[in-house]
């Protein structure tokens, strides 16, 4: 079973990262996550907010082993072209290391501040599926190949793509997003992994039902379901009593709780088909993640 971790890049000095991020090279974990906001989701853009893809390049830097990737990129936030193009030069940097998250985007007042267009969700679930097929053909064209495309959103002509990905089956494409009718579809057709968001209401039945989805359109698109990893961000608290834990103000789907209640939940997540499950809402906070991996990895 495979795990991973998504600190935090907000309110937090670069300094603060480095020893979390020690942390994750040094232990059980697959894999290291940042987000994508220019500014802290949901306090009124007060606080600090590093970059997420510059910052994961200066982690590339300090790390050798886990694989790193962005939970996940704004589609709105760049031209799809030029978001392959970075995750495939910071796969090169990190010898093959780069998964490449994608989304729609939702954060309406962080376009609002920038300056940049926030259309209808029905626009935005179109742009993504225009994205992740684009992004697709350049990340999967032959080395010497040139690529062009002609959507209603976004147009290639002969554009290269190099270097090529050292990876197999070239640099895969996670996309994060929870809904059936258009991410998930979208993740069928074009993903190499989904990943459910349980900030939003979530739980082993809903990761269930959104499997399900998947497997449904893989069929509509004549896709062995299997191809498409299946993943989950969960927010995660350790408490030490049963009566610290009742008194905490989590969702009730949250990954919160004693060592032992969330060794169970994790069981019930791999047991519903979970490939690999990504921690977050802890920060940076090197014991609390030494204490998650000691106490929670080692048992699987």
């Amino acid at each position: 079973m495979k795990f991973g971790a998504q600190t935090g890049q907000y309110n937090n000095q670069w300094s603060d990262i480095i020893e979390t991020v020690k942390v994750i090279e040094a232990g059980r974990w697959n894999s290291f996550w940042l987000s994508d906001h220019f500014m802290p989701p949901g306090v009124g853009g007060h606080g600090t907010a590093l970059e997420g893809w510059t910052l994961l390049s200066a982690v590339a830097m300090i790390t050798t082993r886990v694989r790193l990737g962005i939970l996940a990129s704004g589609n709105t936030y760049r031209n799809p072209a030029h978001l392959a193009k970075i995750a495939s030069t910071l796969d090169h940097i990190s010898g093959g290391r780069v998964e490449l998250g994608i989304g729609a985007a939702w954060y309406e007042q962080e376009h609002t501040a920038y300056g940049w267009d926030f259309p209808s969700l029905r626009e935005r679930s179109d742009r993504l599926e225009e994205a992740t097929q684009l992004i697709r053909m350049l990340l999967q064209k032959e080395s010497d190949e040139f690529v062009s495309f002609s959507g209603n959103y976004y147009q290639l002509n002969d554009a290269p793509m190099s270097p090529a990905s050292t990876q197999d089956g070239g640099l895969p494409i996670l996309i994060g997003g929870n809904g059936e009718k258009r991410t998930l579809r979208t993740c069928a057709r074009y993903g190499d992994a989904s990943n459910l968001d349980f900030w939003h209401p979530g739980g082993v039945d809903v990761f269930k039902q959104k499997q399900e989805a998947i497997n449904r359109h893989c069929e509509d698109f004549g896709r062995d379901p299997a191809e498409v990893r299946r993943t989950v961000c969960i927010p995660t608290r350790i408490f030490d009593t049963d009566a610290e834990w009742k008194k905490s103000p989590g969702q009730p789907w949250y990954c919160w709780g004693t060592v032992n209640a969330i060794q169970d939940y994790l069981g019930e997540y791999i047991e519903a088909g979970a490939d690999e499950i990504m921690f977050c809402g802890m920060g940076n906070n090197p014991p609390g993640w030494q204490r998650l991996e000691s106490e929670v990895l080692s048992v699987f």
